[in-house]
């Protein structure tokens, strides 16, 4: 690992105020590392120097994690500068450099993300048992009192066969939900628990009057429907949108209401607007119109505000942005008000089926008279879904050299073919353009042809980039046999 440079002075006297506040990290030195690491299942060391500039980058990063591990993962660092003994023992070279410990043992090198979110996530899957077994009403507390939701079995006794069930699916499902279990009497009374029982507890900074704050699961335990059940549940109506569960959240219809979300330093005002937005999504909800809503921070999804043209938003009041499973985007124009009555009729909008749809989309070209038709989002329903033409479609990008390669062939391609009536060639800029959902559009270029009687079912062209190779394709493929311009065929 490469070394960091010193850094002025002043970073580092403005590090050490940050390091003077009260924290969640653990400060270990040589005098106390072992005795200290050895009383914890799992614990993340930072090794450090104070003057290191990535160091001080990652400084509050770690301490945000910390923060919300706390009672699950300790978290410590050690300043190399001062104990070089405990440095030296663990090979550390470089800063910073992170490691897990497991009841004292160095067990592995870090190799997860270095943001707080990052942290969290990735040492949450590393920490102790899958699932916690809770002794005290103080256990139970300490548990559900964090920033993610909790799984939590209660059991007539140790000896149950539902509590082995539990178990199984826990051990399974730890990397992705936190797990706890408990046959305390006193734990199942104070719970409402007669018999056995699983509940949901969500995190207490989204609680709300909108819903409850746990949810009883009620089947037979198995890790099938346990995994369903907490799916579906987990979220609750308006979550948190972050990085780290984007990939579950995102893959539905989804309306996001941006703003600065910062549930460390401004719960209450995070929440001023969650539940605007929840009073509003819970009036759909009851009607039975389904969506899925959540809040999200504007620093952390710039990339996608940038999706919907909304790019650098500024202010106080959230935007709104819809973006169904299909890929359809709609933006909110009319601005967000404390009643949430502008919400209210922007869903109204939606769910009647009058709201525009929001297309990334260069202008419309004034002239297209050339042999090959340039297609941007707002003609390709025009020009690539006109079902009385087959239609050959290259997405390129401007600064991709195959695609500057193919030009000219392509271009000589739509010149023999320029006479035809029945077939189009075309091009679309797959970068400055919105590409509807059903072309797989990752690399470039990539070509389709799109016949007409099948504009929903287009098909990626794989064959060869020379002149002939198209014209081949189009011989076997297009509905009627190609009109080629006289005297160009070189077959």
């Amino acid at each position: 690992m490469a070394r960091c440079l010193s850094f002025s002075p002043v970073a580092v006297l403005a590090l050490g105020a940050v390091l003077g506040a009260a924290s969640d990290v653990l400060e270990l030195g040589d005098s106390d590392f072992d005795s200290t690491a050895s009383q914890h299942g799992t614990m993340l060391v930072e090794f450090f120097a104070p003057w290191c500039g990535h160091c001080q980058k990652l400084a509050p990063e770690y301490e945000a994690a910390a923060t919300r591990l706390r009672g699950v993962v300790a978290l410590a660092k050690v300043d190399c500068t001062a104990n070089s003994e405990t440095c030296a023992r663990f090979g550390v070279n470089g800063y910073p450099t992170l490691k897990i410990f497991r009841n004292g043992d160095d067990s592995s090198a870090y190799d997860g993300p270095r943001s707080a979110d990052g942290i969290v996530s990735h040492m949450k899957q590393q920490a102790g048992p899958s699932s916690v077994e809770l002794k005290t009403v103080e256990d139970l507390d300490r548990l559900i009192h964090s920033f993610d939701a909790s799984v939590v079995g209660f059991f007539s006794d140790a000896g149950s066969a539902q509590l082995a069930e539990f178990l199984k699916a826990a051990a399974v499902l730890r990397d992705s939900y936190r797990f706890a279990h408990t046959s305390t009497p006193e734990l199942l009374h104070r719970n409402q628990i007669q018999g056995e029982a699983v509940v949901l507890f969500r995190p207490p900074h989204l609680n709300s009057k909108f819903e409850d704050s746990s949810v009883r699961y009620t089947e037979a335990i198995s890790t099938r429907s346990l995994r369903r059940f907490i799916k579906e549940n987990i979220f609750g109506m308006c979550p948190h949108l972050t990085n780290e569960n984007k990939e579950q959240l995102m893959g539905r219809d989804l309306l996001t209401v941006f703003f600065d979300v910062d549930y460390l330093r401004n719960p209450k005002g995070s929440n001023y607007w969650r539940n605007r937005v929840m009073k509003v999504a819970s009036r759909f909800v009851s009607e039975g119109l389904s969506l899925s809503y959540a809040i999200a921070d504007r620093s952390d999804f710039s990339y996608e505000l940038s999706e919907f043209g909304l790019g650098a938003v500024e202010g106080e009041l959230p935007v709104v942005t819809l973006r169904t499973a299909a890929g359809e985007k709609y933006a909110m124009q009319e601005e967000f008000t404390r009643d949430g009555k502008a919400l209210e009729r922007f869903l109204e909008d939606y769910f009647a089926r009058k709201l525009k749809r929001y297309m990334k989309s260069e202008p419309v070209p004034e002239n297209n008279d050339g042999p090959v038709k340039v297609v941007v989002a707002e003609t390709f329903d025009e020009i690539v879904h006109d079902d009385s033409k087959d239609v050959l479609i290259e997405f390129y990008a401007p600064w991709c050299g195959h695609c500057k390669n193919l030009e000219p062939k392509y271009h000589e391609l739509g010149e023999k073919l320029a006479n035809d009536p029945n077939i189009v060639i075309a091009k679309m800029d797959a970068t400055a353009n919105d590409v509807p959902p059903n072309y797989d559009v990752q690399g470039f270029p990539v070509l389709y042809f799109v016949p007409k009687g099948s504009k929903e079912s287009p098909k990626r062209y794989e064959g060869g980039r020379e002149v002939s190779d198209f014209i081949s394709y189009l011989k076997r493929e297009a509905t009627s046999t190609p009109v080629l311009t006289p005297g160009k065929e070189d077959l």
